[in-house]
C-alpha cells in the first residue's frame, strides 16, 4: 500500500502497519507531541492498522482535533481515578469541551473538595504509570455482557440504543475499560499538566425525570505553564462574571420571589439598557427600518399557523384560557410582523419592507440550563424581519452584514467568526429555493470580502443562515447575530405581493438579529468590560467629590453644569475621607472623579482622576466638559455605514 505524509514523501508499506509506524517510515519523528493522526482526513489512533493507500498527517495539541483527543483521553484518566478511589461509582458519559472536559458519575452522594484532592492525586499516579491505551471492537451483545458484568448499568443503557450489527469500540488502560469511539492518546503518560476544577449535579441524559448524577469538571494541558495561564484566565472570568458584577454595581437581580430566569433591572442597569435600546432604535430608523410593536400574547391559532405548536411546544409556556379561546405567551415575534405585512396589499415596488422591534418574548427553559442573563425565560430580542423579492435577497443580506458589524463594533467588539449554514436533512422548500437562498448568502459574504466557515447541514429547517460569533476581551466566542432566510412562513401565512407582471408572487422573509437579546448582550458587555463600561455607556459618567462641607455649594454647581451639558453626574457630599470616596467611585467603575477642596474652589478648577487611578491634573469645569465630550465622541459612532 502507498502511504503519503501530507506535505512530505511517500512510502510503500506492508498492509497492517500502524499509523504511528507509517509516520516514522515517512520520515517523521513521532515524539510525545504527536497525539494521533489523520488518515484520509479522519482522526484515528496511532495504533490503528492501515489496510489501504492513504494520506496521513500528524495531529498535535495545537489543532482543535489534537485538543479533543488530549482532553477526551484525560476524561478517561479521571474516570479511572474515580473508579479506583470510589469503586461503587458508575461511569456514564464524559466529553471533551473547548478548554476542559467533564465526566458524569452515578454515586450515592455529591463529591466533596476532599474527594477531588484524592481523585487528582490518583490521576497523577495513573499518568506516571504511563499505561498503554488500547482499542478493541466488540459486537453489541458482547459489549452488553461485558459492561453488565462490571455493574455499569448506564453503559449498558447506551449500548442498547446503538444500531444492530455495527461494531462497538472500547478503550482500556490498565484495568480500566470504557465504552468510546475514540481516538485516544497512545498512553496515559502523554498527559502533562492536569487539574480538577469543580463539581455539579447533572441529570442523566439532561432529562430532569432521570436520576441526578455527579459531574466533575477538569482540564489538562501539555505543560504546567499553559495550565497556570488557563487557571489565571478562569479567575479573571470569575472576577468578571456578570452575576457577580451585576450585584456589586447594583445593575440587575434575579430573585426567587419573582421566579427563575426573570430579570429585575435596577436603576443603573435600566439606564445602560435604555442607552443600548435608544442607540438601536436611532440606528434602525437611519438604516431604513420601520419600528413596530406587538402584544405579549396571541390566540393559540396564530402559533399553530406558524408551526410553533408543532415544532416548538416544549419551549412554550402553557396556554391560558380567555373568553373561551386559548391564548399563548409569545415565544417569538415573527408571526406579528407577518400579520402587519399581511394587513395591506403589497406591490413589488413596496419591497423590501423592513420591520424592527425590541420585542419581549417568553420561553420555557428548564431550570438546570438557566444562567444569569445568558439564559433566561423572559427576554427582549433585537428582532427584525425583512420581506423582499427573490432578486433582492443578496442586496438585503449585504446591507444587514454591514449594519451588524457597525453595531457590534459600536459596542467594542472587533473580532468575529462567520459561519454559513446550509440545508439540513430535514427541511422544507424546493431545491431551487434553497440554491437561490444559499447562493445569495454566500454572494453577500464574498461581495464584502468576509471570510467564513461552511457549516454543512447546519441551517434551519426553513432556510440557510449566517451566524456571527463575537470574541470578548477574554477571547471567548459568543453567538449573537444571525441572518436566516425563510421560505416556510410566507407559505404558511399565504403572503404575497403583486409583481411587475401583474401576478401574485410569494415574498422571501429574512429573520435577523444583531445582538440576539438585550439581556444576553448586556451580560456579555458586563463581562467584556468587567463592569467598566465605556464612558458613553456608563450609568454614572462622573462623580464630583467634596473634601469637606466647605465645598458643598461649589460641587453642586459643577454637577449642575455637567448635567446641563448632557452628562450623567453625581455629587458625593458624604462626611467621609476623600480617599474612601475615591475608592468607592473606583469600585463603582465610574469613568471620572472630580475632587474639590478649598484650593480648587479658589482657583475655579477641579482635580481630575480616571477610574484606572490616573491623575489627569487640575482642569476648569469647561475643560472637564471638553474632556468628557471628546471621550464620548471617540467611543460612540455617529455615522451609519454607507450601503
Amino acid at each position: 500500500m502507498k502511504i503519503t505524509l501530507k506535505g512530505g514523501n511517500s512510502q510503500v508499506l506492508e498492509k497492517g502497519q500502524t499509523v504511528g509506524a507509517a509516520l516514522k517510515a515517512c520520515g517523521l519523528s513521532v515524539g510525545s507531541d504527536v497525539l494521533a493522526a489523520k488518515v484520509n482526513g479522519i482522526v484515528v489512533d496511532l495504533s490503528r492498522p492501515l489496510t489501504e493507500d492513504a494520506v496521513i498527517e500528524p495531529v498535535r495539541f495545537d489543532s482543535a482535533e489534537g485538543r479533543e483527543v488530549y482532553r477526551h483521553s484525560s476524561t478517561h484518566i479521571m474516570a479511572q481515578a474515580v473508579k479506583e478511589v470510589f469503586p461503587t461509582a458508575q461511569v456514564t458519559i464524559g466529553p471533551a469541551l473547548e478548554d476542559s472536559f467533564f465526566y458524569d458519575f452515578a454515586f450515592e452522594r455529591p463529591f466533596t473538595p476532599e474527594d477531588l484532592e484524592k481523585i487528582e492525586a490518583r490521576v497523577r499516579e495513573i499518568i506516571k504509570r504511563n499505561l498503554p491505551v488500547t482499542r478493541k471492537e466488540l459486537s453489541k451483545q458482547e459489549a452488553i455482557q461485558f459492561f453488565q458484568s462490571r455493574g455499569e448499568a448506564y453503559k449498558v443503557e447506551l449500548i442498547q440504543g446503538f444500531p444492530e450489527h455495527e461494531p462497538i469500540t472500547a478503550y482500556s488502560q490498565g484495568e480500566f475499560v470504557d465504552l468510546c469511539r475514540g481516538p485516544h492518546l497512545p498512553a496515559t503518560g502523554h498527559v502533562g499538566a492536569f487539574k480538577l476544577l469543580t463539581t455539579a449535579g447533572a441529570y442523566w441524559r439532561g432529562d430532569e425525570r432521570n436520576p441526578m448524577l455527579q459531574r466533575i469538571y477538569g482540564t489538562s494541558f501539555p505543560t504546567q505553564a499553559e495550565l497556570d495561564a488557563y487557571l489565571a484566565r478562569l479567575e479573571e472570568i470569575k472576577r468578571r462574571d456578570h452575576r457577580k458584577v451585576g450585584k456589586e454595581l447594583d445593575l440587575i437581580t434575579i430573585q426567587d420571589e419573582i421566579g427563575p430566569g426573570l430579570v429585575l433591572w435596577h436603576p443603573k442597569g435600566a439606564l445602560v439598557r435604555l442607552l443600548i435600546e435608544n442607540f438601536w432604535r436611532e440606528q434602525h430608523i437611519k438604516d431604513g427600518y420601520d419600528l413596530v410593536y406587538s402584544p405579549h400574547i396571541a390566540r393559540l391559532d396564530l402559533w399553530k399557523t406558524s408551526g410553533h405548536v408543532d415544532y416548538y411546544r416544549e419551549n412554550m409556556f402553557a396556554p391560558m384560557k380567555l373568553e373561551g379561546s386559548e391564548y399563548q405567551l409569545k415565544p417569538m415575534n415573527c408571526p406579528y410582523h407577518i400579520m402587519i405585512y399581511k394587513s395591506h396589499l403589497r406591490s413589488y415596488r413596496d419591497l423590501p419592507i423592513r420591520y424592527g422591534e425590541l420585542g419581549t418574548v417568553y420561553r420555557y427553559e428548564r431550570t438546570g440550563v438557566l444562567h444569569g442573563l445568558l439564559r433566561v425565560r423572559g427576554f427582549t430580542q433585537d428582532d427584525a424581519h425583512l420581506f423582499c423579492r427573490p432578486d433582492q435577497i443578496q442586496d438585503e443580506v449585504s446591507r444587514v452584514l454591514d449594519f451588524t458589524f457597525f453595531v457590534l463594533k459600536s459596542f467594542g467588539f472587533a473580532d468575529f467568526e462567520i459561519f454559513l449554514s446550509t440545508r439540513p436533512e430535514k427541511s422544507v422548500g424546493s431545491d431551487d429555493k434553497w440554491i437561490l437562498a444559499t447562493d445569495s448568502l454566500e454572494g453577500a459574504l464574498k461581495s464584502r470580502g468576509i471570510a467564513f466557515h461552511l457549516d454543512e447541514g447546519g441551517g434551519a429547517f426553513y432556510g440557510p443562515k449566517i451566524d456571527i460569533k463575537i470574541k470578548d476581551a477574554l477571547g471567548r466566542s459568543w453567538q449573537c447575530s444571525t441572518i436566516q432566510v425563510d421560505f416556510n412562513n410566507p407559505e404558511r401565512f399565504e403572503l404575497s405581493y403583486i409583481g411587475e407582471d401583474g401576478k401574485s408572487h410569494q415574498p422571501i422573509m429574512i429573520h435577523r438579529a444583531l445582538m440576539g437579546s438585550i439581556e444576553r448582550f448586556f451580560g456579555i458587555l458586563v463581562e467584556h468590560y468587567g463592569g467598566a463600561f465605556p464612558t458613553w455607556l456608563a450609568p454614572v459618567q462622573v462623580v464630583v467629590m467634596a473634601i469637606t462641607d466647605n465645598q458643598r455649594e461649589y460641587v453642586n454647581t459643577v454637577v449642575a453644569q455637567l448635567k446641563a451639558a448632557g452628562f450623567r453626574a453625581d455629587a458625593d457630599l458624604r462626611n467621609e475621607k476623600i480617599g474612601f470616596k475615591i475608592r468607592e467611585a473606583e469600585k463603582a467603575k465610574v469613568p471620572y472623579m472630580l475632587v474639590a477642596g478649598d484650593r480648587e474652589v479658589q482657583s475655579g478648577t477641579l482635580s481630575v482622576r480616571g477610574r484606572s487611578g490616573a491623575n489627569l491634573g487640575n482642569m476648569t469645569g469647561a475643560a472637564v466638559i471638553d474632556l468628557l465630550r471628546n471621550d464620548v465622541t471617540r467611543a460612540q459612532p455617529e455615522l451609519q455605514p454607507t450601503h
